[in-house]
Protein backbone atom coordinates (compact mmCIF):
# COMPACT_ATOMS: atom_id res chain seq x y z
CA UNK A 1 0.00 0.00 0.00
CA UNK A 2 1.58 3.35 -1.11
CA UNK A 3 2.07 6.30 1.50
CA UNK A 4 1.99 9.95 0.27
CA UNK A 5 4.86 11.77 1.24
CA UNK A 6 5.49 13.69 4.92
CA UNK A 7 4.91 16.69 3.56
CA UNK A 8 4.40 20.11 5.54
CA UNK A 9 0.66 20.98 5.87
CA UNK A 10 -0.84 23.75 7.62
CA UNK A 11 -3.47 22.54 10.54
CA UNK A 12 -6.82 24.48 10.89
CA UNK A 13 -9.69 24.17 13.58
CA UNK A 14 -12.88 22.21 12.32
CA UNK A 15 -15.45 25.04 10.88
CA UNK A 16 -17.74 23.30 13.23
CA UNK A 17 -16.02 24.31 16.34
CA UNK A 18 -15.36 28.10 15.39
CA UNK A 19 -17.93 29.08 18.15
CA UNK A 20 -16.26 26.88 20.29
CA UNK A 21 -12.66 27.46 20.34
CA UNK A 22 -10.16 28.06 22.90
CA UNK A 23 -8.40 31.27 23.35
CA UNK A 24 -5.06 29.31 22.02
CA UNK A 25 -6.84 28.83 18.79
CA UNK A 26 -9.07 32.13 18.24
CA UNK A 27 -7.10 34.78 17.01
CA UNK A 28 -5.55 31.90 14.82
CA UNK A 29 -8.77 31.06 13.38
CA UNK A 30 -10.75 35.03 12.76
CA UNK A 31 -7.74 35.30 10.76
CA UNK A 32 -7.89 32.56 8.95
CA UNK A 33 -11.47 32.19 8.23
CA UNK A 34 -10.81 31.66 4.41
CA UNK A 35 -9.02 28.68 5.12
CA UNK A 36 -11.91 27.04 7.23
CA UNK A 37 -15.47 27.85 4.94
CA UNK A 38 -15.51 28.51 1.47
CA UNK A 39 -15.65 32.15 0.54
CA UNK A 40 -16.55 34.46 -2.57
CA UNK A 41 -14.32 37.99 -2.99
CA UNK A 42 -15.80 41.24 -2.33
CA UNK A 43 -13.75 43.21 -5.15
CA UNK A 44 -12.27 46.67 -4.33
CA UNK A 45 -12.20 48.88 -6.96
CA UNK A 46 -8.87 50.94 -8.57
CA UNK A 47 -8.37 53.46 -5.84
CA UNK A 48 -8.81 53.44 -2.12
CA UNK A 49 -10.41 56.26 0.05
CA UNK A 50 -7.81 58.33 1.56
CA UNK A 51 -7.67 58.45 5.55
CA UNK A 52 -5.89 61.44 6.90
CA UNK A 53 -3.27 60.55 9.60
CA UNK A 54 -4.09 62.79 12.16
CA UNK A 55 -2.25 63.69 15.85
CA UNK A 56 -2.38 60.70 17.96
CA UNK A 57 -4.87 60.73 20.96
CA UNK A 58 -3.82 58.72 23.76
CA UNK A 59 -6.98 58.26 25.90
CA UNK A 60 -7.31 57.37 29.62
CA UNK A 61 -10.19 55.41 31.42
CA UNK A 62 -10.52 54.34 34.48
CA UNK A 63 -12.41 50.91 35.98
CA UNK A 64 -13.16 50.40 39.50
CA UNK A 65 -10.26 52.48 41.09
CA UNK A 66 -7.54 52.15 38.54
CA UNK A 67 -6.45 54.04 35.53
CA UNK A 68 -5.73 52.29 32.07
CA UNK A 69 -4.55 53.65 28.71
CA UNK A 70 -4.83 52.73 25.10
CA UNK A 71 -2.27 49.62 25.67
CA UNK A 72 -3.72 48.50 28.33
CA UNK A 73 -6.82 48.13 26.99
CA UNK A 74 -5.67 46.43 24.18
CA UNK A 75 -4.43 43.75 26.40
CA UNK A 76 -7.32 43.52 28.62
CA UNK A 77 -10.14 43.20 26.68
CA UNK A 78 -7.82 40.69 24.16
CA UNK A 79 -7.81 43.48 21.02
CA UNK A 80 -6.29 42.17 17.66
CA UNK A 81 -6.94 45.68 16.02
CA UNK A 82 -7.98 48.96 17.07
CA UNK A 83 -9.15 51.78 14.86
CA UNK A 84 -10.49 55.37 15.61
CA UNK A 85 -11.52 57.82 13.46
CA UNK A 86 -12.86 61.26 13.14
CA UNK A 87 -14.66 62.13 10.16
CA UNK A 88 -12.03 60.94 7.28
CA UNK A 89 -8.65 61.38 9.84
CA UNK A 90 -6.97 58.03 11.94
CA UNK A 91 -6.68 59.59 15.20
CA UNK A 92 -5.79 55.79 16.51
CA UNK A 93 -4.62 52.61 15.06
CA UNK A 94 -3.48 49.33 16.62
CA UNK A 95 -2.68 46.07 15.54
CA UNK A 96 -2.30 42.53 17.80
CA UNK A 97 -2.32 39.04 18.31
CA UNK A 98 -0.97 38.46 14.34
CA UNK A 99 -2.97 40.86 13.20
CA UNK A 100 -1.99 43.16 10.35
CA UNK A 101 -2.64 45.95 7.97
CA UNK A 102 -3.63 44.07 5.10
CA UNK A 103 -4.89 40.92 6.98
CA UNK A 104 -9.22 40.19 7.31
CA UNK A 105 -10.18 39.43 10.48
CA UNK A 106 -13.56 37.71 11.02
CA UNK A 107 -16.33 40.52 10.92
CA UNK A 108 -18.75 37.90 12.82
CA UNK A 109 -21.85 38.89 13.43
CA UNK A 110 -20.92 43.05 12.29
CA UNK A 111 -21.43 41.71 9.02
CA UNK A 112 -25.79 41.74 9.72
CA UNK A 113 -25.37 45.36 9.89
CA UNK A 114 -22.97 45.56 6.62
CA UNK A 115 -25.54 43.27 4.90
CA UNK A 116 -28.89 45.36 6.10
CA UNK A 117 -27.74 48.07 4.81
CA UNK A 118 -27.73 46.36 1.31
CA UNK A 119 -31.63 45.99 1.95
CA UNK A 120 -31.48 49.71 1.78
CA UNK A 121 -29.71 49.74 -1.90
CA UNK A 122 -31.97 46.65 -2.96
CA UNK A 123 -34.87 49.14 -2.76
CA UNK A 124 -33.49 52.19 -3.70
CA UNK A 125 -32.57 50.08 -6.70
CA UNK A 126 -36.53 48.98 -6.84
CA UNK A 127 -35.10 45.18 -6.37
CA UNK A 128 -36.89 45.23 -3.35
CA UNK A 129 -40.36 46.50 -3.82
CA UNK A 130 -41.62 47.41 0.00
CA UNK A 131 -40.15 46.27 3.24
CA UNK A 132 -43.49 44.41 3.96
CA UNK A 133 -43.21 42.26 1.22
CA UNK A 134 -43.43 38.44 2.34
CA UNK A 135 -39.82 36.51 2.49
CA UNK A 136 -41.36 33.97 0.43
CA UNK A 137 -42.42 36.39 -2.63
CA UNK A 138 -38.38 36.30 -2.78
CA UNK A 139 -37.68 32.78 -1.69
CA UNK A 140 -39.73 30.20 -3.38
CA UNK A 141 -37.31 27.67 -1.53
CA UNK A 142 -39.19 28.66 1.86
CA UNK A 143 -42.65 28.72 0.61
CA UNK A 144 -44.96 26.41 2.97
CA UNK A 145 -42.54 26.94 5.66
CA UNK A 146 -43.35 29.59 8.95
CA UNK A 147 -41.68 31.84 6.53
CA UNK A 148 -44.96 32.55 4.24
CA UNK A 149 -45.72 34.90 7.04
CA UNK A 150 -42.79 36.89 7.56
CA UNK A 151 -41.75 40.45 6.24
CA UNK A 152 -38.54 41.40 5.18
CA UNK A 153 -39.05 44.48 7.86
CA UNK A 154 -39.57 41.28 10.46
CA UNK A 155 -36.15 39.84 9.31
CA UNK A 156 -34.22 42.62 9.45
CA UNK A 157 -35.24 43.67 12.76
CA UNK A 158 -34.66 40.46 13.96
CA UNK A 159 -38.47 39.60 14.84
CA UNK A 160 -39.59 36.75 12.58
CA UNK A 161 -41.17 35.00 15.61
CA UNK A 162 -39.32 32.24 15.06
CA UNK A 163 -38.80 29.20 17.67
CA UNK A 164 -34.85 29.76 17.16
CA UNK A 165 -31.96 28.75 19.41
CA UNK A 166 -28.93 30.90 19.57
CA UNK A 167 -26.95 29.01 22.53
CA UNK A 168 -23.44 28.70 21.47
CA UNK A 169 -22.57 26.47 24.18
CA UNK A 170 -25.15 23.88 22.78
CA UNK A 171 -23.92 21.90 20.27
CA UNK A 172 -27.36 21.19 19.46
CA UNK A 173 -28.60 24.70 19.16
CA UNK A 174 -29.92 26.31 15.93
CA UNK A 175 -27.11 27.82 15.67
CA UNK A 176 -24.43 25.62 16.66
CA UNK A 177 -26.58 23.33 13.35
CA UNK A 178 -25.96 25.85 11.33
CA UNK A 179 -22.76 26.28 12.07
CA UNK A 180 -21.85 22.64 11.25
CA UNK A 181 -23.45 22.60 7.94
CA UNK A 182 -21.50 25.81 6.95
CA UNK A 183 -17.87 24.12 7.96
CA UNK A 184 -19.81 20.78 6.41
CA UNK A 185 -20.68 22.85 3.25
CA UNK A 186 -23.70 21.33 2.57
CA UNK A 187 -25.26 22.74 -0.93
CA UNK A 188 -28.87 24.31 0.74
CA UNK A 189 -28.12 22.91 4.09
CA UNK A 190 -28.80 25.86 6.11
CA UNK A 191 -32.43 26.89 3.90
CA UNK A 192 -33.63 23.18 4.88
CA UNK A 193 -32.64 23.90 8.52
CA UNK A 194 -34.42 27.10 8.33
CA UNK A 195 -37.47 25.67 6.60
CA UNK A 196 -37.24 23.31 9.96
CA UNK A 197 -38.34 26.18 12.50
CA UNK A 198 -41.43 26.80 13.82
CA UNK A 199 -42.98 30.32 14.39
CA UNK A 200 -43.53 31.34 18.16
CA UNK A 201 -44.48 34.41 18.07
CA UNK A 202 -47.08 36.75 16.01
CA UNK A 203 -43.69 38.34 13.40
CA UNK A 204 -43.13 41.61 13.85
CA UNK A 205 -44.44 41.64 17.71
CA UNK A 206 -41.03 40.65 19.50
CA UNK A 207 -37.33 40.85 19.11
CA UNK A 208 -35.38 37.55 19.13
CA UNK A 209 -31.73 37.32 18.12
CA UNK A 210 -31.79 34.87 14.95
CA UNK A 211 -28.29 34.35 13.19
CA UNK A 212 -30.15 32.09 10.65
CA UNK A 213 -32.49 35.23 9.69
CA UNK A 214 -30.19 36.84 8.55
CA UNK A 215 -28.82 34.11 6.03
CA UNK A 216 -32.23 34.49 4.53
CA UNK A 217 -32.36 37.82 4.23
CA UNK A 218 -28.82 37.44 2.74
CA UNK A 219 -30.16 34.59 0.15
CA UNK A 220 -33.28 37.03 -0.37
CA UNK A 221 -31.38 39.62 -1.51
CA UNK A 222 -29.47 37.59 -4.32
CA UNK A 223 -32.77 36.26 -5.13
CA UNK A 224 -34.32 39.84 -5.62
CA UNK A 225 -31.00 41.51 -7.21
CA UNK A 226 -30.20 38.81 -9.42
CA UNK A 227 -26.48 39.33 -8.02
CA UNK A 228 -24.12 37.19 -5.62
CA UNK A 229 -24.33 39.15 -2.29
CA UNK A 230 -20.70 39.98 -2.80
CA UNK A 231 -20.73 41.15 -6.21
CA UNK A 232 -23.66 43.48 -5.16
CA UNK A 233 -21.56 45.09 -2.41
CA UNK A 234 -18.98 45.70 -4.80
CA UNK A 235 -20.37 47.20 -6.84
CA UNK A 236 -22.90 49.38 -4.84
CA UNK A 237 -20.07 50.19 -1.62
CA UNK A 238 -17.20 48.37 -1.54
CA UNK A 239 -16.07 49.66 -4.99
CA UNK A 240 -17.38 52.33 -5.17
CA UNK A 241 -16.48 53.95 -2.41
CA UNK A 242 -12.98 53.09 -2.52
CA UNK A 243 -12.42 50.27 0.04
CA UNK A 244 -8.55 49.47 0.22
CA UNK A 245 -8.39 45.67 0.40
CA UNK A 246 -10.63 42.85 -1.36
CA UNK A 247 -12.95 41.49 1.21
CA UNK A 248 -15.19 38.20 1.46
CA UNK A 249 -18.08 36.77 2.38
CA UNK A 250 -18.26 33.32 3.91
CA UNK A 251 -20.40 30.59 1.77
CA UNK A 252 -22.67 27.80 2.65
CA UNK A 253 -20.81 25.89 -0.02
CA UNK A 254 -18.50 25.49 -2.45
CA UNK A 255 -19.86 28.16 -4.88
CA UNK A 256 -22.59 28.45 -3.01
CA UNK A 257 -25.11 31.07 -1.30
CA UNK A 258 -23.06 34.04 0.85
CA UNK A 259 -23.47 34.01 4.58
CA UNK A 260 -25.17 37.01 5.18
CA UNK A 261 -24.59 37.48 8.93
CA UNK A 262 -21.45 35.81 10.28
CA UNK A 263 -18.09 35.50 9.32
CA UNK A 264 -17.46 37.63 6.39
CA UNK A 265 -13.41 38.81 6.26
CA UNK A 266 -12.41 42.33 5.99
CA UNK A 267 -9.49 44.45 7.00
CA UNK A 268 -9.40 46.62 10.09
CA UNK A 269 -9.41 50.19 8.28
CA UNK A 270 -11.69 48.81 5.76
CA UNK A 271 -14.64 48.46 8.28
CA UNK A 272 -13.69 51.81 9.23
CA UNK A 273 -14.19 52.69 6.02
CA UNK A 274 -17.78 51.32 6.13
CA UNK A 275 -18.66 53.71 8.59
CA UNK A 276 -17.04 56.10 7.24
CA UNK A 277 -19.55 56.17 4.40
CA UNK A 278 -22.36 56.00 6.81
CA UNK A 279 -21.08 59.17 8.39
CA UNK A 280 -21.58 60.90 5.08
CA UNK A 281 -24.77 59.32 4.79
CA UNK A 282 -24.34 56.86 2.37
CA UNK A 283 -23.35 59.73 -0.44
CA UNK A 284 -20.84 58.10 -2.78
CA UNK A 285 -19.70 60.99 -5.88
CA UNK A 286 -22.92 63.68 -5.57
CA UNK A 287 -25.62 60.04 -4.76
CA UNK A 288 -27.10 59.07 -1.92
CA UNK A 289 -27.47 55.21 -2.66
CA UNK A 290 -29.59 54.79 0.24
CA UNK A 291 -33.66 55.90 0.54
CA UNK A 292 -34.37 59.36 1.84
CA UNK A 293 -34.44 58.75 6.20
CA UNK A 294 -32.95 54.91 5.96
CA UNK A 295 -30.30 55.67 8.04
CA UNK A 296 -32.45 57.57 10.95
CA UNK A 297 -34.60 54.04 10.42
CA UNK A 298 -31.82 51.77 10.89
CA UNK A 299 -30.39 53.80 14.01
CA UNK A 300 -33.44 54.19 15.17
CA UNK A 301 -34.97 51.59 18.88
CA UNK A 302 -37.48 50.11 16.81
CA UNK A 303 -37.28 47.83 19.74
CA UNK A 304 -35.83 48.41 23.19
CA UNK A 305 -33.46 45.72 24.72
CA UNK A 306 -32.13 44.60 27.80
CA UNK A 307 -28.63 46.49 27.81
CA UNK A 308 -27.20 43.15 29.85
CA UNK A 309 -28.04 40.43 27.54
CA UNK A 310 -26.02 41.41 24.61
CA UNK A 311 -22.48 41.90 24.41
CA UNK A 312 -22.40 45.58 23.46
CA UNK A 313 -24.37 46.70 26.23
CA UNK A 314 -26.98 48.22 23.73
CA UNK A 315 -30.33 49.49 24.53
CA UNK A 316 -32.02 49.31 21.37
CA UNK A 317 -32.28 47.17 17.86
CA UNK A 318 -33.04 48.88 14.63
CA UNK A 319 -32.44 47.57 11.55
CA UNK A 320 -29.74 44.84 12.15
CA UNK A 321 -27.63 47.37 13.97
CA UNK A 322 -27.81 47.70 17.99
CA UNK A 323 -28.33 50.85 19.22
CA UNK A 324 -25.95 52.02 21.71
CA UNK A 325 -27.21 54.19 25.04
CA UNK A 326 -25.53 57.21 23.31
CA UNK A 327 -27.82 56.67 20.37
CA UNK A 328 -25.19 55.36 18.25
CA UNK A 329 -25.75 52.57 15.93
CA UNK A 330 -23.45 49.61 16.87
CA UNK A 331 -22.54 46.22 13.94
CA UNK A 332 -21.32 43.95 17.26
CA UNK A 333 -19.88 40.30 16.54
CA UNK A 334 -19.37 37.15 18.40
CA UNK A 335 -15.92 37.78 21.17
CA UNK A 336 -16.22 41.16 20.71
CA UNK A 337 -15.94 42.32 17.40
CA UNK A 338 -17.63 45.73 17.01
CA UNK A 339 -18.39 48.97 14.61
CA UNK A 340 -19.40 52.12 16.74
CA UNK A 341 -20.87 54.75 14.36
CA UNK A 342 -21.59 57.81 16.11
CA UNK A 343 -23.33 60.32 13.04
CA UNK A 344 -23.70 63.07 15.98
CA UNK A 345 -20.00 63.36 16.76
CA UNK A 346 -18.93 61.89 13.42
CA UNK A 347 -16.58 59.11 14.91
CA UNK A 348 -16.16 55.70 14.13
CA UNK A 349 -14.48 53.34 16.58
CA UNK A 350 -13.69 49.31 15.52
CA UNK A 351 -12.55 47.25 17.63
CA UNK A 352 -11.81 43.70 16.82
CA UNK A 353 -11.47 41.03 19.35
CA UNK A 354 -10.26 37.57 21.11
CA UNK A 355 -12.91 37.98 23.81
CA UNK A 356 -12.55 34.18 25.50
CA UNK A 357 -16.08 32.49 25.92
CA UNK A 358 -17.55 29.47 27.71
CA UNK A 359 -16.12 27.54 29.64
CA UNK A 360 -12.55 29.50 29.33
CA UNK A 361 -13.97 32.50 30.11
CA UNK A 362 -14.73 31.56 33.53
CA UNK A 363 -11.38 31.91 34.71
CA UNK A 364 -10.83 35.41 33.15
CA UNK A 365 -12.01 38.00 35.68
CA UNK A 366 -12.01 41.67 33.82
CA UNK A 367 -15.83 42.83 33.14
CA UNK A 368 -14.91 43.69 29.14
CA UNK A 369 -18.28 45.56 28.81
CA UNK A 370 -17.58 48.15 31.17
CA UNK A 371 -13.70 48.25 29.97
CA UNK A 372 -15.24 49.06 26.27
CA UNK A 373 -18.06 51.50 27.65
CA UNK A 374 -14.76 53.58 29.71
CA UNK A 375 -12.78 53.59 26.58
CA UNK A 376 -15.26 54.57 24.12
CA UNK A 377 -16.08 57.39 26.54
CA UNK A 378 -11.90 58.27 27.10
CA UNK A 379 -12.26 58.27 23.26
CA UNK A 380 -15.19 60.38 22.98
CA UNK A 381 -13.48 62.75 25.55
CA UNK A 382 -10.15 62.98 24.28
CA UNK A 383 -11.80 63.96 20.51
CA UNK A 384 -13.52 66.52 22.21
CA UNK A 385 -10.76 68.07 24.10
CA UNK A 386 -8.57 68.02 21.13
CA UNK A 387 -11.12 69.42 18.77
Amino acid sequence: MSQSKAEPRRYVPRGEDFLLLSPTWQAYAYRNVDSMFATRSIARGPHAFPLVRAAEIAPEYEVGEERYGVDDYIHRANVAGLLVLQGDKIRLERYGLGLEEHLRWSSMSMIKSLTSTLVGVALRDGAIASLEDAVSHYLPALRGSAYDTVSVRDLITMSSGMDWNEDYTDRNSHVNRYSKSLGDKVPGGVLELMRSVHSLHTPGTQFLYNTGDTYVLGALLSSATGQTLADYMSSKIWARFGMEFDAFYTLESEGGQEIGGSRAGMALRDFGRFGLFLLRDSVIGSQSILPENWLDDAGSRIFAVDPSTNSCGADGYGYSWWIDPDGSMVAAGFAGQTLYVNRKADIVIVTLSCQPQPPFAASYDIDIKAERFAFKDAVLGSLRSAG
